[in-house]
């Protein structure tokens, strides 16, 4: 599988990863995790993304055992935490990324994962209440420290993210280098055309989820929500609007004509064309099955099938 550079940063991350948010815990068991880890890295997967916050911590638990099992050798896959949900109420320990937080936070997270360091940390959301120079003091103190390699951010805005940039540069600190964004057919413009201007300013790049918009793109809710779907699964009772936006369904249909002609599934056809977005470092897919696992990582070949006429039928699709 290509690897491509994260950013402008050094390090390499295969072009489609597995994420463990909605699946570790509550769909999948050890067992059935590790399988999936085992098929994504038969692949030519390297890079498993995580966060404190999914299943209140359960997620991270999982895949430290499950890599313990794997017995990987450490450095030939890269792994990914983020903060700033917290897992135990307190005026310091839910929603904030002050120092004390996150000093506190990126310990247990390595305890969860029963790792060392992990590669990538993220500060899960923008916190309004603390200032930038604390938290961009802490995130590069825990990357000084050895307990973790590179910093970024998750659904910040583009300001936020230049600003925590150039408070490192003013105060010679690690500067964030990555942004994990929403990313898919259905939703664009943050990607396209809010952060245009920070690829090439401050060599951002790019962790993308949910390439398949929670599954609207598989076109599973075309006709209600499954029992066995996510949008089905407690706790998730947001995503009911999303799933069945009747304008979304009907963008999903116009796809599954194109997907349906090419000789591939519509989740297949969504994921390729996330991949053809170049200042995508890597697309995160997730999967509650071994056979999913497969089908997305075959995506990559339907990539290769994409030409400019095509996507420009698939861009007319969804507008």
């Amino acid at each position: 599988m290509e690897h491509r550079k994260l950013g402008t940063s050094g390090l390499k991350l295969s072009t489609l990863s597995f994420g463990s948010w909605v699946t570790f815990d509550q769909q999948l068991n050890d067992d059935a995790a590790l399988e999936c880890l085992q098929t994504a890295w038969d692949a030519g997967v390297t890079f498993f993304d995580n966060a404190e916050g999914y299943a209140a911590g359960e997620s991270e638990k999982i895949m430290g055992r499950c890599f313990q099992n794997l017995g990987w050798e450490r450095n030939t896959y890269t792994v990914s935490t983020k903060f700033y949900w917290g897992l135990t109420e307190g005026p310091n320990t839910r929603f904030t990324l002050n120092r004390k937080y996150l000093m506190s936070a990126i310990d247990a997270s390595l305890d969860r994962l029963k790792m060392d360091f992990v590669d990538l940390i993220f500060c899960h959301r923008a916190d309004p209440d603390t200032p930038m120079e604390e938290i961009v003091w802490a995130m590069s103190d825990i990357i000084a420290s050895g307990r973790a390699l590179y910093w970024g951010t998750s659904e910040w805005s583009a300001e936020q993210i230049r600003e925590a940039w150039e408070v490192a540069d003013k105060l010679n600190l690690r500067k964030p280098v990555m942004e994990q964004p929403e990313y898919h057919l259905l939703q664009r413009d943050r990607v396209e055309k809010e952060y245009a201007p920070l690829y090439g300013d401050l060599g951002i790049g790019l962790t993308t989820w949910s390439p398949l918009a929670s599954g609207l793109l598989t076109g599973k809710y075309s006709k209600g929500i499954p029992q066995d779907s996510r949008g089905s699964l407690p706790g998730y009772e947001f995503l009911k609007n999303q799933l069945t936006d009747k304008i979304s369904i009907q963008k999903v249909e116009n796809l599954k004509v194109i997907s349906d002609e090419i000789g591939c599934s519509l989740a297949q056809l969504a994921i390729a064309w996330c991949t053809l977005n170049k200042n995508v470092s890597t697309v995160i897919t997730g999967a509650s099955r071994v056979e999913q696992v497969r089908e997305n990582l075959a995506s990559l070949e339907v990539a290769e099938q994409i030409d400019e006429e095509l996507i420009k039928r698939i861009e007319f699709a969804v507008t």
